[in-house]
C-alpha cells in the first residue's frame, strides 16, 4: 500500500530550527520526531540517526538534508521538517549551505516503502521554487500544506 505523505508530516512537527551546528539539529529533529506515538525508543533514534550521519552525510545538496532511520522501535513512517533562512554546514555534497532538513523515520520492515518516500521528499525539495515558499511560509501549517500540494496530495 502507498504511503501518503499527508499520514507522515504533522504540522507540530515543523519547526524553526534554532541549532547553528549539524549536531544541534540533529538532536532538535530527534526530539520533535520522538513527540510521535510510533516513536518508542528516543535513545535508539538517536544513536542510529547519529551512526547513520558519522557513515555518511545525508546532506544531499541543492540546499537540503534528509535524515533518515529504518529501527524496530518506530512502528510506521513518521517525519520532522526543520528550516533555518541562514543556512548551517550539513556536510552537504555541494558544499553549499542547508535550509531544509527532514527528518525520517519508519519500521525496518518498511525498507521498499521508504525509498518511494525518500524519493518523494527529495523530487518536492530539489525545486527551488518550493524551497523558498517553505523559507518563506508563515507557519507550520503552510509548509504542510506546501509539500503536500508539491506532491499532488491537495490542490
Amino acid at each position: 500500500m502507498p504511503v501518503n505523505p499527508s499520514s507522515i508530516i504533522a504540522t507540530d512537527r515543523i519547526i524553526d530550527l534554532k541549532g547553528t551546528r549539524k549536531n544541534e539539529v540533529l538532536d532538535e529533529l530527534i526530539d520533535v520526531l520522538a513527540t510521535s506515538p510510533y516513536v518508542t525508543d528516543k535513545a535508539e533514534l538517536r544513536e542510529k540517526i547519529f551512526e547513520r550521519e558519522r557513515t555518511l552525510s545525508t546532506g544531499v545538496g541543492v540546499g537540503m538534508a534528509i535524515p533518515h532511520v529504518k529501527i524496530p522501535s518506530i512502528k510506521d513512517f513518521v517525519a520532522a521538517i526543520g528550516r533555518t533562512r541562514q543556512g548551517i554546514n550539513f556536510e552537504s555534497l555541494d558544499g553549499q549551505p542547508t535550509h531544509i532538513v527532514v527528518m525520517i523515520g519508519c519500521n525496518n520492515s518498511q525498507a521498499g516503502d521508504f525509498l518511494k518516500v525518500l524519493a518523494q521528499f527529495v523530487k518536492s525539495l530539489k525545486d527551488p521554487s518550493l524551497q523558498k515558499s517553505i523559507l518563506e511560509a508563515e507557519n507550520p501549517a503552510l509548509i504542510r500544506d506546501l509539500l503536500l500540494k508539491s506532491n499532488g496530495i491537495i490542490g
